[in-house]
Formats: structure tokens, C-alpha cells, sequence
């Protein structure tokens, strides 16, 4: 029987434009890019004035642009397109490196920054990142970074390890929300602090913001983590919102893979499987890597190998299993009835890998 093949209309796939004078660098995206379920169509160009003239030439969802460019650097290009573009996304993908760029391109308004060696050793993840960016809806948004919400503004300064206070302005209301080393100290509207601040500051759907100088030493009121925080956030204003059941359920599920996704490129993960302690195995995920059946059975193989040796040995509970090689560094444990393999890359020191996957286990399922 011969098989169908569905092709979608040319005007429903979105137009991406990749920046970069590098052809073999043009060549890598390319690929990458033309294996997404959305299969955009892929338009490239080695210079910013080059990029700049295609953009107004025709409609475009999603730009990657490389900071080191000739006649016109980067940081110009971004520059100017987020002021004559406002709804277009932008990723910076460079080999620049460096916190001070880093940071300066965020301030810009870009939605994602990664680097190219980054890339080359998760491609998976950041095809997952670029498929999420090309779904997401844009909205009127916080002026300041164009086109983007309240949440998407924190999650970006925590994700950079920011320190910074913002001032968020709606009408006559004036808000502050401080943030330490990515880190979520303290919120305020009015007479309000804390926890019940934040939340009413994130349901604004429009303002203007500024970043004003960190404050280290402001008293702590928030200990939660922001994941936990933001995620509850928007399903609450989600359920007060008149929005099918349907919709609800599709931007809840697309937040938590954006935040999946941003955790696993903030801590350095390589990829991350997640399958129940029991049940089918085929109910389990995999973040950032192929083979998605292959590496939860593995993992429950593994998990069910190591309880076996423990209960030979006489040695107690299974705590966690830890693995490395020349490719990368391994650690499994389990949380809350579910097992976690966590994939490293080998210049992590094995002496922090336990905690880190502790951290970002945790955080995961918050």
C-alpha cells in the first residue's frame, strides 16, 4: 500500500531567516532546521543589511542571527529589527561568549541565546526550542522588551543569572520585582509583598518596565522557585480567563515545555529521560535527545538492575546510579515515583554532577 504523504500549504508554514557569514554555519541550521514537524521554509543570508532587506520584503516568523557579521554586527542588526519589527522572534546563535554578551542581547528583546558549540552537542534541544518559538502566539505584551510578557521578561533574567530590579508600571500602579543571581527575592505593589505581589503584578497583561541597579542586600520574602511560582501563576490566571478547557490544557503544556527546555540549556544538561518507577515504560518523556523509546526502557533496565544489586548486597534503598564516559556523564535517581536519567556533558566535574541533577530534578517536576 502506498503511503500518503501530507504536505502542508505553503502559506500555513512559517518563513525563518538565518544570519551568518559562515556558508558551513548557514549549511548545519539548514539542516537542522528543515527536520521540524512544522517544516518552515528556510531563508538565509551571510549580512545585516542583506537581512534587514529581506525582512521588509516579505513576512518572517523567526530570525537566527550570529553577533559577528560583517558591514553591520549583531547587536546592531538585533537593534534595529526589534524596533521595525516588534513581533518577529529572535535567537542569537554565536561563539561569542561571555555574560556581558549574553546579557546585552537578552536587554535587546531576544527570545533565546545559544552558543554554537551548545548547539553541535544538543541539536535536539535546540530544534525543540526553535519548534516551541515558532508556536508561541505573539500578544500585546510589556513595552521595554517588545512583544513580550511579564513571565517571559523574568524567565529571561533568570535564566541569564541576572541580578536587577525591575520596575514595572501599569497606569498609576508601580511595582518592583527583585531578582539575585537568576534568583527570585522579593515583589511589591502597594502595600503588598511577596508571594501574593508577584502574582498580582504577573496578571498585568500590558505596562512598561525598566531594569534598575541589583539590590543584594534587599530582605528576602520569596522561597519558592520561580518555576514553581510562574507555572502556578499562569494557571491561575489561565482558569479566571474565559478560555476553552482545550486551549487551557495547550498552554499549560506549552509552558512547561519552554520552561523544560530553558532549564536543561540554563543548567547545561544534555538531555533528560523521565519514566515512571512502574507502569508502561512508554509512558515516560525524553527532553533533548532521539531514541526516546530506547532510552526509557534503558532506564528502567538500569534502575531495576541496581535495586537488584542492592538487595544482594544487603546494602539498603537505592539512592542513585552514576555513570561516566568519554561522550558524556550519567546520573539516574528516582523522585516522587518516577525514575531520572540525566545526561551530562564529560567537563562537568563528577564531584557536582549528583547535586546539580538533585537541582534540576527538582526543579523539573515543580
Amino acid at each position: 500500500m502506498p503511503l500518503a504523504v501530507m504536505q502542508l500549504p505553503m502559506e500555513s508554514r512559517h518563513n525563518i531567516l538565518i544570519v551568518d557569514d559562515d556558508p558551513d554555519w548557514l549549511d548545519v541550521c539548514r539542516e537542522a532546521l528543515s527536520q521540524l514537524p512544522s517544516k518552515p521554509q528556510i531563508r538565509t543570508t551571510n549580512n545585516g543589511p542583506r537581512a534587514l532587506a529581506m525582512l521588509d520584503a516579505a513576512p518572517f516568523r523567526l530570525m537566527i542571527c550570529d553577533l559577528k557579521l560583517p558591514k553591520m554586527d549583531g547587536i546592531q542588526v538585533l537593534s534595529l529589527v526589534h524596533k521595525r519589527y516588534p513581533d518577529l522572534r529572535t535567537v542569537v546563535l554565536t561563539g561569542l561568549e561571555g555574560e556581558e554578551i549574553r546579557s546585552r542581547s537578552y536587554s535587546l528583546g531576544v527570545d533565546l541565546f545559544w552558543l554554537k558549540h551548545d548547539m553541535q552537542q544538543n541539536p535536539k534541544m535546540f530544534s525543540d526550542c526553535i519548534e516551541s518559538l515558532l508556536g508561541r502566539e505573539s500578544n500585546s505584551g510589556f513595552r521595554g522588551i517588545q512583544s513580550k510578557s511579564l513571565m517571559d521578561i523574568i524567565q529571561l533574567e533568570c535564566m541569564s543569572r541576572n541580578s536587577t530590579a525591575l520596575r514595572i508600571t501599569q497606569g498609576p500602579l508601580v511595582a518592583k520585582i527583585w531578582i539575585q543571581d537568576g534568583e527570585l527575592l522579593d515583589a511589591q505593589v502597594g502595600n503588598m509583598r511577596g508571594e501574593p505581589a508577584f502574582q498580582k503584578i504577573l496578571a498585568w497583561k500590558s505596562g512598561t518596565f525598566e531594569n534598575l541597579p541589583a539590590e543584594p542586600d534587599h530582605e528576602r520574602t520569596i522561597s519558592r522557585s520561580i518555576n514553581a511560582l510562574l507555572l502556578e501563576t499562569a494557571q491561575a490566571i489561565d482558569e479566571t480567563a474565559e478560555t476553552a478547557p482545550t486551549e487551557m490544557l495547550e498552554r499549560a503544556d506549552h509552558r512547561k515545555t519552554v520552561w523544560r527546555l530553558s532549564l536543561m540549556a540554563g543548567e547545561g544538561a544534555e538531555f533528560v529521560v523521565s519514566v515512571p518507577a512502574g507502569g508502561p515504560v512508554d509512558k515516560g518523556e525524553v527532553w533533548g535527545a532521539p531514541f526516546a523509546e530506547q532510552l526509557a526502557g534503558w532506564t528502567r533496565k538500569v534502575s531495576e538492575a541496581g535495586k537488584h544489586l542492592g538487595d544482594r548486597l544487603e546494602a539498603g534503598p537505592l539512592s542513585h546510579i552514576a555513570g561516566c564516559s568519554a561522550e558524556r556523564n550519567m546520573v539516574m535517581l528516582s523522585r516522587d515515583d518516577k525514575l531520572f536519567l540525566v545526561a551530562w556533558p564529560p567537563s562537568e566535574a563528577e564531584t557536582d554532577l549528583l547535586e546539580k541533577t538533585k537541582k534540576l530534578v527538582a526543579s523539573w517536576e515543580s
